[in-house]
């Protein structure tokens, strides 16, 4: 049986998972500025200043979309 690599999915495609791995770390290994984005992990808000304690794990679906500003 082969060996799989972890992944986590973002925006619906696949990414290598490392322990440790945090999504402020996903964020900067794909080049993004955190203040560009608004991220969710399952389908929960993370909040930017949460981003950097917020551990992912095998599997996890991560969104980013385009922070709405204004009223």
């Amino acid at each position: 049986m082969p060996e799989t690599t972890p992944t986590v999915t973002l925006n619906g495609e696949p990414r290598p998972w490392r322990p440790g791995l945090s999504l402020a770390d996903l964020l900067a290994t794909e080049g993004l500025t955190p203040e560009a984005v608004a991220s969710a992990v399952n389908a929960f808000f993370v909040p930017r200043d949460q981003r950097a304690a917020t551990l992912l794990q095998p599997g996890d679906e991560i969104a980013l979309f385009q922070a709405i500003v204004g009223g």
